[in-house]
């Protein structure tokens, strides 16, 4: 198995016996957590743990090894304890049975836990449903058991061709009123948007229920429960099946790479212990983040780890994930003041292998349960192998997030004037990736619009930005900002090595940072919002560039094949490539336009597809798209503005 990941990447063959130990790691470490079971079966741990209907009523199961008492408390009981409903332990686990009419839809429900020395409330580990109430602020967990169950109607859906195009989106803050919308907001307003401007797969993020909404729902409390801040789990599933009526996709952000502190919300201390679920001593503590982090050598955990992963695809229909924080998982130091230079870096002793198992084994879940499934690494370290196969030793993820590209733009605006752009350096960047592996490129993702960011418009206009955005007006710091907004995003989007990924609101140039509701602003929802009616007013330049995203994604999915025919003249500013059929040419140069600049190209007959400079883009309208162009001597002529990119298809 080895070898074939060597085959992929000759610079690993040096490195072939601790690839071998890693695999030899893996194959062992697997077997024993997984205890002679597949990965998909062993990954049913839901229907096991938990609340579930019965014959005669329910039954209730939680495993709480360090706990000696357990008494389930709610509003069946005005919250106190009563030794009728008090769980019996069966070694770690405990188990609860009771009558059918005891807890009813809608009830809320807590576990009393006691252990050596204390005692507290927690919410089942396995809850499906968790809500807060609005004067106590507590969280608990609820009954989610109408009487209607919900009906899909997606049974056959079919995935979308490659490449993905994704849309990151956030249900909270995709309203334009200062308000948390809800799952069926964003299936009424923002699924068609985003069909229409061609995305083909939608991410969404802080799916599962956070106590801090400000947290981007990066610090999970409850792995099994939809947050209900958005909606109902109902609600939840009508998004996925609308969306797929729609022929998209939906994966979900899934934040298996560590857990949020809180105690009265979350798991740590579930049973009294630090250890349960976490590391022992130092080192369960994630400092960085403020949160703690899994122990993915523990079988127990990885059950319910696993048991997560195929839940979301089995109750909630999801076709896959991007899984957050992979490099934090993924070594010892979580990456931290590691730049991954040289190949000693993947092989010094930092790699937690234990995680390395974990993410295996939940691939092999994804794909073994939904074979269309598809699962994106966000690492900036590009482990080897880590988005290869399994059966050529790699990790098993289809695609890895290319988390430098977005640093590279950024750098190259604040660092380098537009004239001193390095263009070869630039197309390196941005179509470098290990032999083995399939990448997601994007300009800026939610990253780089938090506040104390900036997005990409932003960077490039400034203030300039809420006066001038007026499609009549010829502000000249704004039009250098739309005009090098969209090469920025025709370059990195066509040079993808797997796929293309923008945030909600970024693909026309959304004026504002992203700051959640919290104290230092008053708990306000001005930033926390999305402004769609400056992209659906046509006499405004956020509408022409959410004009040229839509012909950039029509355009993206007939792009295939390779970056070849490669050409930069660095003092004229011009870098041209050819991707399969399409010729991309580009003028980076502020001030100098080129007439008949030839560029390579194979020859024949080209018609002219898109142009930067077009109008309806908020450009100048100099180039000509009925013009036919002819390459001979495998030469394209052709005539080039400043600032301006133009794409061309050759004829068949």
């Amino acid at each position: 198995m080895v070898k074939k990941l060597m085959q992929l990447d000759p610079w690993l063959e040096p490195y072939g016996d601790k690839l071998k130990a890693r695999h030899w790691h893996i194959l062992e470490n697997s077997r024993r957590i997984l205890g002679g079971k597949s990965a998909t079966e062993f990954a049913l741990g839901y229907l096991y743990y938990g609340r579930h209907r019965t014959d005669g009523g329910w039954i209730m199961r939680e495993w709480a090894p360090h706990a000696n008492k357990i008494v389930l408390v709610g509003d069946f009981c005005d919250w106190q304890d009563d030794a009728r409903y008090e769980f019996t332990r069966d070694g770690g686990d405990w188990l609860l049975e009771l009558p059918d009419k005891l807890l009813q839809h809608g009830d809320n429900y807590k576990l009393h836990v006691y252990w050596d020395g204390g005692d507290g409330y927690r919410i089942p580990a396995y809850a499906r449903y968790v809500v807060q109430d609005d004067e106590t602020k507590l969280f608990a967990a609820q009954i989610w058991q109408p009487k209607q169950e919900f009906k899909w109607t997606d049974r056959g859906f079919r995935s979308p061709a490659d490449p993905p195009l994704i849309y990151e989106a956030h249900v909270g803050m995709s309203s334009e009123r200062e308000e948390v919308a809800s799952y069926a907001y964003f299936t009424r307003e923002v699924l068609p948007r985003i069909k229409r401007v061609g995305y083909n797969t939608v991410q969404l993020m802080a799916v599962a229920e956070h106590p801090y909404y400000g947290s981007f729902g990066y610090h999970v409390a409850n792995y099994f429960a939809p947050s209900s801040r958005f909606g109902t789990p109902d609600e939840l599933k009508a998004l996925v099946n609308t969306a797929h009526a729609m022929g998209l996709r939906v994966i979900m952000d899934i934040v298996h790479s560590h857990s949020v502190k809180n105690e009265a919300e979350g798991l740590s201390r579930f049973d009294g212990s630090y250890s349960q679920y976490f590391h022992e001593g130092e080192r369960g503590h994630h400092r960085q983040w403020d949160s703690r982090t899994f122990d993915y050598g523990k079988p127990e955990v990885a059950h319910f780890l696993l048991s997560n992963v195929r839940y979301w695809l089995d109750e909630y229909h999801f076709d896959g994930y991007r899984f957050d924080g992979v490099t934090s998982m993924l070594y010892y130091s979580h990456g931290l003041e590691k730049s991954y230079s040289s190949y000693d870096d993947y092989f010094d002793g930092d790699v937690d292998l234990d995680a390395l198992t974990y993410l295996t084994l939940a691939n092999a879940v994804v794909h073994g349960v939904k074979k269309h499934a598809i699962t994106i690494a966000e690492d900036m370290s590009a482990l080897p192998g880590l988005a290869a196969p399994i059966d050529v030793d790699g990790i098993g993820f289809d695609y890895r997030l290319s988390m430098g590209v977005p640093d590279l733009w950024i750098k190259t605006l604040k660092e380098k004037k537009d004239e001193d752009w390095d263009l070869t350096h630039l197309l390196h960047e941005l179509t470098a990736h290990r032999p083995e592996e399939r990448t997601i490129s994007y300009a800026e993702s939610h990253d780089q619009a938090l506040v104390g960011d900036k997005t990409l418009i932003f960077r490039l206009a400034d203030a300039d930005m809420y006066d001038h955005m007026l499609a009549s007006d010829t502000d000249l710091v704004v039009e250098r900002a739309v005009a090098l907004h969209k090469l920025i995003r025709l370059l990195t989007a066509s040079t993808h090595s797997g796929g293309y990924l923008t945030f909600m609101g970024n693909e026309y140039g959304h004026p504002e940072w992203i700051d959640f509701p919290r104290p230092g602003n008053g708990w306000s929802y001005q930033y926390a919002r999305r402004q769609w009616s400056l992209a659906d007013d046509a006499n405004l330049k956020y509408s022409q560039l959410g004009s040229f995203d839509q012909a950039l994604t029509t355009l993206l999915r007939d792009v295939d094949g390779e970056v070849d025919y490669r050409y930069i003249h660095q003092g004229d500013g011009v870098l041209s490539y050819m991707r399969g059929n399409y010729l991309f040419a580009y003028n980076f140069s502020p001030a100098q336009s080129y007439t008949d600049y030839g560029v390579p190209a194979p020859n024949g007959k080209y018609t002219a597809v898109l142009s930067s400079d077009s109008k309806e883009f908020g450009g100048q309208g100099r180039v000509d798209s009925h013009v036919a162009y002819m390459a001979t001597s495998g030469q394209l002529m052709l005539y080039l503005p400043a600032r301006t990119a133009l794409v061309l298809r050759r004829d068949k």
